[in-house]
C-alpha cells in the first residue's frame, strides 16, 4: 500500500473511532491508537457484497459511509430484507460474537466505506473495558426489539400496512432530502417488496394506490411522503 493510501485509511478509521455516536469514542488516546492499528478500511461500490451468507465473519464491521441492506435468501432465491444500515452503525456482529458463519448477506446499495476491527481486538477491549461491553449489549437489545416488532408486522399486517410501515422505517432510518419530503434512500421496487414481505407486483400496485390517494409521490426510485399523518394511520391500522 502506498503511503498516501495508508494515511487516508488511517484517517477514515480515526473518524469512525472519534465519531460522537461510536462506542469507541470514550476510549483513551492510547486505546484509540491501538484500535486504529487493528482496523482495516475497505471501499465498496454500489451493488457489491460486504459479506455473504455462509462466510466466516472477519471482525466487527462499522459502516463509515453509505447505505447497506442486510438480507437472507429464501425459497426460490427470493430475498427477505432483514434490516437496513446507516453510518455509524455496526453490521455482522451477531455471527461474530456467536462464533458462527453469517446467516445473512450485506450489500452496498450505494458506495460504502467500512472499517473492520479484528475479533481478537474486540475481545480484548470487552475484557478490559466494561463500557464497550455495555454498548454492545445495548446494540443487541435494540436489534432484538426491532426484529420482534418486524416479525409481528410482516406476519399480521395486510399489504397496505406493511408497505406503509416500510416507508416510515426508511424515513426514520435515512431521513429526508432538503425538501423534507423525499426519503433519502432510493430502492428498487423489488427491494421495497423484499423489505415489506410481498411480491414486487403487489409493491408496485400498492405504491401506485398510495400515489393515487396523494399519500406519496413517485419519481423513479424517489419516493416523496406527502401526507405523513395518513401514512402513519395506514401503518397502524395494518
Amino acid at each position: 500500500m502506498i503511503e498516501s493510501d495508508k494515511k487516508i485509511r488511517e484517517q477514515v478509521c480515526l473518524e469512525v473511532i472519534n465519531n460522537p455516536n461510536s462506542i469507541f469514542n470514550f476510549l483513551s488516546q492510547e486505546e484509540k491508537e491501538n484500535l486504529r492499528d487493528n482496523m482495516t478500511c475497505s471501499f465498496f461500490k454500489k451493488g457489491e457484497f460486504i459479506y455473504k451468507e455462509g462466510e466466516k465473519p472477519l471482525g466487527l464491521i462499522s459502516l463509515k459511509q453509505g447505505k447497506v441492506k442486510i438480507f437472507k435468501e429464501g425459497v426460490g432465491g427470493r430475498e427477505q430484507i432483514i434490516r437496513m444500515a446507516k453510518p455509524i452503525g455496526f453490521i455482522g456482529y451477531r455471527a461474530l460474537f456467536a462464533e458462527e458463519n453469517n446467516i445473512v448477506s450485506a450489500i452496498a446499495i450505494e458506495d460504502c466505506v467500512t472499517c473492520t476491527v479484528s475479533y481478537d481486538m474486540i475481545l480484548k477491549l470487552i475484557k478490559t473495558n466494561p463500557e464497550i461491553s455495555l454498548s454492545i449489549i445495548r446494540s443487541f437489545a435494540a436489534e432484538l426489539g426491532f426484529s420482534n416488532s418486524r416479525t409481528v408486522t410482516l406476519t399480521q399486517k395486510h399489504i397496505r400496512g406493511r408497505l406503509a410501515e416500510s416507508l416510515l422505517f426508511l424515513r426514520d432510518t435515512y431521513g429526508f432530502e432538503d425538501d423534507e419530503k423525499t426519503i433519502k434512500v432510493y430502492l428498487s421496487r423489488e427491494d421495497i417488496a423484499n423489505l415489506s414481505n410481498m411480491t414486487t407486483s403487489n409493491a408496485i400496485r400498492t405504491l401506485s394506490t398510495f400515489a393515487g390517494e396523494d399519500v406519496i409521490a413517485i419519481d423513479g426510485r424517489k419516493i416523496k411522503i406527502l401526507d405523513k399523518v395518513k401514512l402513519d394511520r395506514i401503518s397502524k391500522l395494518g
